[in-house]
């Protein structure tokens, strides 16, 4: 391993103009990225949260991407890792901003000083020498010396003695401090990593169990009511394993008062949709908020609110979704398929044209028990069809919805959204190929396994919708001069 003299200074330039240019110096590894213990941070959509690491090693720096979702640029080419010669340009993220790096020469070495000559003034130090021999050398206890040397010698043996006690104290007292300072730190890093543990155990505990009283729920119905004690027990067990993850998550400090509010209600919303806060993948926060943007960017979002607040949508699709044991969030669903248009007609596809507010296509609107009118081929409004009717599509969406929360989705909204878009014949597969744990199932890990294979469409209509979603909650913060359309109900 090289020493730290020995490794050159890398100069990292960051902004494009003088008014926002940082300058950092660095001889040891740092990282790079929007966290605020990065050591070079930047605050850019494109960039992850630790976007990349430098590292020298093999006698030269070395840039690595940090398993970010953007990616490292070099000359417009997507790199994984690559050195530092001399001078470097890299981008972060096709879009993001780029980073200059210099490696400097290291300093030459001083020139060897001329020697000064002694003036005739100063002490002998052999005289010097001799002295300190005399009174506090191996000699110091020959009794052939005179009462005053003799007096020296014992004062001094007094002090070092005194000295030696005094410090000999000092340096064990730090050394007792500096173990229990450092077995008290790891004592809290072990207690904070099993709390962690044992919280997402709850929260994966909580999934499964959604899925076994989604299932319940369904044989309930269909029995005309037997098991309903058991389904009662289910949810009670259930609001218990919450509270205990509640408080899981103050004692973790998950949601830290110092932490920003789209933060927070980002965590929120992710928690709403069936996701674990303490499991969230470091880049989600980010690619959340490049699609809040896109909203920002539009007068889209502002026209489908006042839609369904002025036609009173908002409250009758929210109390739909809730009697179904719902996040009322999947609201924006609708927002996000229509932008609440009752009328709205889709492009013509294999499996028939999608109509209404939520774009069932003709095989599920049939599947639950909607009517189809006579112009169900051509692309125009059908007063004939049930699913121009919004309080019958309504009905039937929650009960769509429900359904794929009770399959191998396993409850996670996310996966809900992936199946409602691209269809449950093509994620339910995929979905069942990952690992049977709940913790293994989810969007992120959907996505991490085959984001290949699954379309733009519904990589986009899923971050649209959980957006969307971060912004309801409180539209004023994002700059919208309205309020929650689902606020009311918070004072239920």
């Amino acid at each position: 391993m090289a020493s730290l003299g020995s490794i050159p200074l890398l100069r990292v330039v960051i902004g494009s103009s003088p008014a926002d240019r940082r300058d950092f110096v660095f001889r040891q590894p740092f990282r790079i990225g929007r966290a605020r213990d990065c050591e070079v941070p930047i605050q850019n959509e494109f960039i992850s949260r630790a976007h990349a690491a430098v590292t020298f090693r093999d006698g030269q720096w070395w840039v690595r991407d940090n398993g970010s979702v953007n990616g490292l640029f070099v000359d417009d080419q997507r790199v994984t890792e690559t050195p530092i010669a001399t001078k470097l340009a890299v981008r972060l993220g096709v879009h993001g901003p780029f980073v200059w790096f210099q490696v400097e020469a290291p300093p030459a070495p001083p020139a060897e000083p001329e020697p000064t000559p002694v003036a005739s003034t100063r002490p002998d130090p052999n005289r010097t020498e001799a002295v300190v021999a005399k009174y506090f050398g191996d000699r110091a206890d020959d009794e052939s010396a005179g009462e005053h040397t003799m007096l020296l010698r014992r004062a001094y043996r007094q002090v070092r003695t005194k000295q030696r006690r005094r410090y000999g104290w000092v340096i064990a007292a730090l050394g007792v401090l500096a173990l229990g300072i450092a077995g008290f730190a790891a004592y809290q890093y072990q207690q904070a990593r099993q709390q962690k543990a044992m919280a997402q155990d709850i929260f994966y505990a909580m999934k499964s169990l959604d899925v076994d009283i989604a299932g319940l729920e369904k044989l309930v119905l269909a029995s005309g009511g037997a098991g309903a004690d058991q389904m009662k027990r289910y949810r009670e067990r259930r609001r218990e394993m919450e509270r205990s993850y509640d408080r899981f998550l103050a004692t973790l400090h998950v949601y830290d008062p110092q932490m920003k509010e789209p933060e927070r209600l980002l965590l929120r919303i992710a928690r709403v949709f069936g996701e674990c806060e303490l499991a969230m993948p470091a880049d989600f926060a980010a690619e959340v908020e490049s699609y809040i943007k896109r909203w920002q960017s539009s007068g889209r979002f502002a026209r489908a609110v006042r839609i369904a607040a002025d036609k009173g949508y908002a409250t009758t699709i929210a109390e739909e979704l809730l009697a179904h044991g719902l996040p009322p969030q999947f609201f924006y669903l609708a927002m996000q398929e229509s932008d609440f248009d009752a009328f709205a007609s889709g492009p013509p596809t294999y499996k028939g044209i999608a109509k209404g507010m939520w774009q069932f296509i003709p095989e599920t609107a049939v599947k639950y028990e909607l009517k189809l009118g006579p112009l169900v081929d051509l692309r125009r409004p059908d007063p004939g069809d049930d699913r121009h009717h919004w309080e019958r599509e309504t009905r039937a969406a929650a009960r769509y919805l429900k359904d794929l929360y009770s399959s191998d989705a396993q409850a996670s909204g996310l996966l809900v959204m992936a199946s409602y878009n691209w269809g449950e014949r093509r994620v339910i597969p995929l979905i069942q190929s990952l690992p049977a744990n709940p913790r293994e199932r989810n969007y992120w890990k959907l996505l991490a396994t085959y984001r290949d294979k699954i379309p733009q469409e519904t990589y986009d209509y899923v971050f649209y919708i959980v957006a969307a979603a971060v912004i309801g909650e409180n539209p004023r913060l994002f700059g919208f001069d309205f309020d929650n359309p689902l606020g009311y109900l918070e004072k239920k």
